[in-house]
């Protein structure tokens, strides 16, 4: 009989990890045996555990979901991860692969979605959520031509939370980096997408379709 497929949950919200498990849980040949809410504590359960596959989500609080993905990668080349996000533009599945990630789905997937993407990405497979597959074939060519292509990984970061209108001081907290730090990536960001203030990144943001949930209520865009 075949060994269990490994997995290691990777969100922030326990209710959300909670309804993953279930769901899992009730495939015979798959076995969640660790959850994380941070890119952190992802790294470091990782190392430990070494599961087959982790399901990761993107927006994580510190170094975020992408970060945590390069991260686990540098250490262990072929580690398996799937990215399952909110975020279903082109540009997000993108950077997600170009991290390393084996497969990308979103959260609005059905279940046995995810069931299919986690067995295909504990394999070693490619797996792109059928819904946004086709989508992002078209989307390819002109991907490197989008302002938001020229964003290194960390200002891709940097700029996730912006778009949600995070402060900086709200950024640097979050992504656990100086606030002199990431006044300084937001102005070269702010450079190479060729806007002026924070609202009008937001602003670009929406009308490129890749706006974000609202921010948080004590947050205040500046600059």
């Amino acid at each position: 009989m075949n060994d269990p497929v490994t997995i290691m949950l990777v969100d922030d919200h326990a209710v959300v990890r909670a309804g993953y498990q279930l769901l899992l849980s009730q495939i015979s040949r798959l076995s969640v045996i660790c959850e994380a809410s941070t890119g952190e504590e992802a790294c470091e359960k990782y190392q430990k555990l070494h599961p087959d596959i982790v399901v990761m989500d993107m927006n994580l609080p510190g170094f975020g979901g992408l970060e945590a993905v390069r991260r686990i990668l540098a250490r262990d080349p072929e580690a398996n991860i799937l990215m399952f996000s909110i975020h279903d533009e082109p540009v997000y599945v993108s950077r997600a692969l170009d991290a390393g990630a084996r497969g990308y789905i979103s959260k609005s997937s059905e279940p046995d979605v995810l069931v299919e993407a986690v067995v295909a990405c504990s394999t070693g497979q490619a797996f792109i959520d059928p819904a946004l597959r086709e989508r992002f074939a078209r989307a390819t060519r002109q991907l490197d031509k989008q302002p938001v292509a020229q964003l290194t990984p960390r200002e891709f970061d940097i700029f996730r939370l912006m778009s949600q209108g995070y402060s900086v001081r709200d950024t640097a907290q979050e992504l656990r980096i100086g606030i002199k730090t990431v006044a300084n990536y937001a102005t070269t960001i702010k450079e190479k997408l060729g806007v002026k203030s924070t609202s009008e990144l937001v602003r670009l943001a929406y009308e490129q379709r890749l706006s974000f949930p609202p921010p948080p209520p004590d947050s205040t865009p500046v600059g």
